[in-house]
């Protein structure tokens, strides 16, 4: 197998060649949903631990297939490389069937099945002609390489899942996580051992994430998945402690000595966009830092205000990266919108509609500390026009941004209006 960092190129070879291949790859378009349950029924005849299944199984099994065919499909037919983020959801799969009990024997030998059909359909709709046949020989390579690509990304998630969800392991993380969320260290055995594993000590530098799958809510499995994912990830240098307690998902990360809570945020965000790729869609927060152990209470407590925070398409909220006027905004009710003036709330509702450019000048213009000239620079435009911008203001909001009482109800509309 090749290594997780490989590409597919595209196919290639002359233009006679290129033309069949293409003719080939668009009779496979045309058939796909075809293929595709020629794939399921073959594995279902070759594969004893793929038949007498429920229906919701053989469901996942096609919508997987069908995945990897369209993938392969529309790379080829746009001549466009495919890297390891095009088959991303193939970790969710693979931790789908470790999940149900199927051996990595059993659930690699379905992807080469699958990957077989796909070939047999190739050199059925490649003909008998010699352009046919030196074009299905073009595809032989790339799709070979789309195999290797696929099926190791989908053995490395199969195992970090697997070893994820073993008993005795899944025993002592959910027993270390509920001594931190009181607040306690292990003091001996493999609990103590495990804490500073996790970097867990009593001073060490710690944020709480907390997490909820918003899609598919319907997925009994996806909080494993994604925690599963989550403890895999790499999201700091140490293991990261990762607990799924009932529907919520709950992660300990150590930051050490140095390093500063905006980059984990950041590699938190980037982790939740990952995961919604891969068909699961998180709800995030994350807390301040903890200084040590017997702060964790909390910080988890702070992560679950802030996963509050977060809206029904999900996303991220990370303390860490709000200031003190930021969250009392995040954590406002609905009192404080309705205190607003009626004329700020028309003003912000027709700026949104055009584009939030006289919401971005007055952010510009309080960050450049009243300075008309630098948030001109700031926001790219002759200073004039920013003059301009702050008269159109003041006309549509009532509100004067250079005097700093209406500033400042300009700025907590803005940020209650962005809350909302």
């Amino acid at each position: 197998m090749g290594t997780s960092s490989a590409v597919v190129q595209p196919v290639v070879g002359g233009t006679s060649v290129r033309a069949e291949s293409l003719r080939i790859l668009g009779s496979l378009v045309d058939r796909l949903d075809e293929v595709t349950e020629r794939a399921l029924a073959a594995m279902r005849a070759e594969i004893p631990a793929y038949r007498d299944r429920e229906a919701r199984f053989y469901d996942d099994v096609r919508d997987q297939v069908s995945r990897h065919y369209r993938v392969k499909l529309s790379a080829f037919l746009e001549e466009r490389t495919i890297t390891p983020h095009d088959v991303a959801f193939v970790r969710g799969a693979a931790c789908r069937r470790a999940r149900a009990g199927l051996g990595l024997e059993d659930y690699i030998n379905a992807f080469r099945v699958g990957q077989q059909v796909f070939w047999a359909e190739v050199v059925r709709s490649a003909g008998d002609g010699a352009t046919g046949h030196e074009a299905a020989v073009a595809l032989a390579l790339p799709l070979m390489r789309y195999c290797d690509l696929a099926s190791t990304q989908a053995a490395r998630a199969y195992v970090d899942f697997q070893q994820y969800v073993v008993t005795d392991v899944d025993r002592e993380r959910r027993d270390l996580l509920e001594h931190a969320l009181a607040g306690e260290l292990p003091t001996r055995g493999p609990l103590l051992h495990a804490a500073q594993a996790h970097g867990m000590t009593i001073d060490a530098r710690l944020m709480v994430v907390t997490a909820m799958v918003i899609a598919p809510a319907h997925d009994a499995d996806a909080p494993q998945v994604a925690s599963a994912v989550i403890a895999s990830a790499g999201l700091n240098e140490m293991k990261t402690l990762v607990v799924v307690r009932q529907a919520e998902i709950v992660a300990v990360l150590a930051l050490g000595a140095d390093r500063a809570p905006a980059e984990l945020c950041d590699r938190i965000d980037a982790l939740q966009t990952r995961l919604c790729h891969e068909g699961i869609a998180l709800a995030m927060g994350a807390s301040t830092v903890a200084a040590g152990v017997a702060e964790l209470p909390r910080a988890y407590r702070e992560a679950r205000a802030a996963l509050d925070g977060v809206g029904e398409r999900g996303g991220v909220a990370a303390l860490a990266r709000l200031s003190p006027f930021e969250y009392l905004a995040l954590r406002s009710d609905d009192t404080a919108r309705r205190l607003v003036d009626s004329r700020l709330r028309a003003f912000l509702d027709e700026d949104r509609r055009r584009g939030h450019a006289l919401t971005a000048t007055i952010r510009a213009f309080a960050a450049a500390d009243l300075n008309l000239r630098v948030a001109a620079e700031r926001l790219q435009v002759h200073p004039n026009t920013a003059q301009y911008r702050l008269r159109r203001i003041e006309e549509r909001s009532g509100r004067n941004p250079r005097k700093l009482a209406d500033l400042i109800d300009l700025l907590v509309a803005i940020a209650l209006d962005d809350a909302a």
